[in-house]
């Protein structure tokens, strides 16, 4: 089979993670055809640093390009709907970052209205997608990362069925200025990075349900709070090395959900953490107990008494200070999972099946998140609607 031309769209620091790793299936089974950004330097720049001969500054003139058989959508998250719908009915495969979608508008709409608008964005991706029989490989690489293939393993050998799963990704605050603020970002903490241990939870759950019955455990419930830690009166002003500046998201979150099952899991996800960037997975089960470290992890450990000690040397995502003891990553890529998901999205393309992480975990994340938000609002669990 011929190899698959990807349109990247965006030409930041997602698209510039999955143009990097796309490189172990080029030429053979992927060449990058073009990518498209709203700004014209930036997308030369992009281009001529990844070598892609074709360059757009109008999306729809990617998603129509001939050249072109898989848009992967890295644009900011108020555009990826959009985009993938445009290249669905473009009879496009459609690659989109984490999360699917959301709503993007004022704060102060109410948070029912917030998750019925990001619900159907959400199921407009998925109809256009199945009207157009193309496939949807929803990018998120907390499934494909090493230690989490390794729990899943883990898992159909013991025989154990999960009883508690908790999750969590936090650092100290992102870099993007869309971030900060709901209109651009859908919201904060809860949806920007609790869609990765939201994501894993409900995988994992869907992957225990598939291999024993035949259909996925769906999530059933959510409770959860969230914040604006680093504006309260008591902190304001006494958080020098967070990168966190948020205008009307929250900086905090945590949410408890709850299985068709019965059973549960509980995520956490935050701006406030120091330290660099905290990705793991815990499995709770009847018969043990599996810590998923994606990051940090003992891989390699190394102590300097000052900063300078390791010159320009990359040690791991957020750092604030190389010195002390650190846990540098010795492929950090690949311990996330980013390449072993590029090939799987290829491979499910390529043999026209479902990606092991495609349009249901997409939607059902979506769901759980803006149901979180309802429940902070409300103080109360929310029920989902199911069958």
């Amino acid at each position: 089979m011929p190899a698959l031309g990807v349109g990247i769209v965006g030409a930041r620091f997602a698209a510039d993670l999955h143009a990097v790793n796309y490189r172990s299936l080029i030429p053979a089974r992927v060449r990058l055809a073009a990518v498209c950004a709203r700004t014209r330097a930036d997308v030369e720049t992009f281009a001529e640093h990844h070598d892609i001969p074709r360059v757009f500054t109008d999306v729809r003139q990617l998603v129509e390009c001939p050249d072109v058989d898989v848009v992967d959508v890295c644009s900011t998250t108020d555009s990826h709907h959009e985009v993938a719908i445009a290249a669905a009915r473009a009879g496009k495969h459609v690659i989109v970052e984490k999360p699917l979608t959301g709503f993007f508008g004022p704060a102060d709409v109410d948070r029912g209205r917030m998750l019925d608008t990001a619900l159907r964005n959400a199921d407009a991706v998925l109809e256009a997608v199945a009207k157009a029989g193309v496939t949807l490989c929803y990018a998120e690489d907390f499934v494909y990362a090493p230690p989490v293939a390794k729990l899943r393993r883990l898992l159909d050998v013991s025989g154990g069925a999960i009883m508690e799963l908790r999750a969590e990704e936090s650092h100290s605050g992102s870099h993007a200025a869309y971030a900060r603020r709901w209109q651009t970002a859908g919201g904060g903490a809860l949806l920007r990075m609790g869609s990765h241990p939201v994501g894993v939870v409900l995988h994992l759950k869907h992957y225990e349900g598939e291999q024993r019955t035949g259909r996925p455990i769906r999530a059933r419930s959510v409770l959860a709070d969230v914040a604006q830690l680093t504006k309260l009166p008591g902190i304001a002003g006494k958080t020098p090395h967070h990168r966190t500046a948020v205008e009307d998201v929250e900086d905090w979150s945590v949410a408890l959900i709850t299985f068709e099952d019965g059973t549960k899991a509980t995520v956490h996800s935050n701006d406030i953490t120091l330290g660099g960037v905290r990705n793991v997975v815990s499995a709770y089960l009847t018969s043990g107990v599996v810590h998923a470290n994606i990051t940090p992890n003992t891989a390699v450990v190394a102590y300097a008494p000052e900063a300078r000690v390791w010159g320009e040397e990359y040690i791991t995502e957020k750092v604030e200070t190389t010195s002390g003891w650190q846990f540098p990553s010795p492929e950090e890529d690949w311990m996330r999972g980013y390449p072993q998901e590029l090939e799987d999205f290829v491979g499910a393309i390529s043999e026209r099946r479902e990606p092991l992480s495609g349009g249901l975990l997409a939607r059902e994340v979506v769901e759980v998140i803006y149901a979180g938000y309802v429940s902070a609002a409300a103080g109360r669990r929310v029920e989902l609607s199911r069958p």
